[in-house]
């Protein structure tokens, strides 16, 4: 009778042990789901660049043809504020969503980038109307204020005697603009922490 309670002890302690084994391993299991969401869904948008975020950007922009328009690499990092206009919208939206030390390469149509050319912004005005002993070439680039006090970068055309025609169309216009951007840093706009690379 005592060998019988005695076992029946031993097979109750082995039954209890094997519930706390499976309810260990269903915490573990449990901890781990809950580690793969963090990992793969609250850091990524933890440490990507979203609007109100200041981000610095390398890039290089070429043309459709492959010429290059422009690029900041080995130079001076491109920072501006996502979601605030600083920058045409084809590049603000491609810069969205990218994180630290990732690189990637975007074509922008010409309606997020510069907008179409338009002829009716190329006008010719009168020679007087710039300042006395002026040398205007063609290619240059001014500043033009007119009569409504609208500033805006004009580009010279042609120059006579008289008078001086102006572009006053984006150089980019009508053109779709391919760049290569690399994130280097992103400061949150919201906790500001930040997280930064070297490039």
């Amino acid at each position: 009778m005592k060998k019988s309670e005695k076992a029946k002890g031993k097979e109750k302690a082995a039954a209890r042990r094997r519930q706390y084994l499976i309810a260990g391993i269903a915490i573990a299991i449990a901890i781990g789901v809950i580690a793969v969401i963090v990992v793969f869904l609250v850091l990524p948008s933890m440490y990507t660049a979203r609007a109100g975020d200041m981000v610095g950007v390398y890039y290089t922009g070429t043309l459709d043809n492959g010429t290059v328009f422009d690029s900041n690499i080995n130079g001076t990092l491109l920072s501006f504020t996502l979601g605030k206009g600083m920058v045409v919208a084809g590049f603000d939206k491609a810069v969205t969503g990218m994180a630290v030390g990732q690189t990637k390469t975007v074509t922008i149509p010409v309606a997020q980038a510069y907008g179409p050319y338009d002829p009716a912004l190329i006008q010719t005005v009168p020679l007087s109307l710039f300042p006395a002993n002026t040398t205007l070439v063609p290619r240059e680039r001014l500043i033009h204020t007119s009569s409504d006090g609208t500033v805006r970068p004009v580009t010279v055309l042609s120059v006579n005697a008289s008078a001086v025609t102006v572009d006053a169309n984006y150089p980019l216009a009508g053109q779709n603009l391919t760049f290569t951007i690399k994130l280097a840093s992103i400061q949150k706009g919201t906790t500001g922490s930040s997280s930064e690379s070297n490039s």
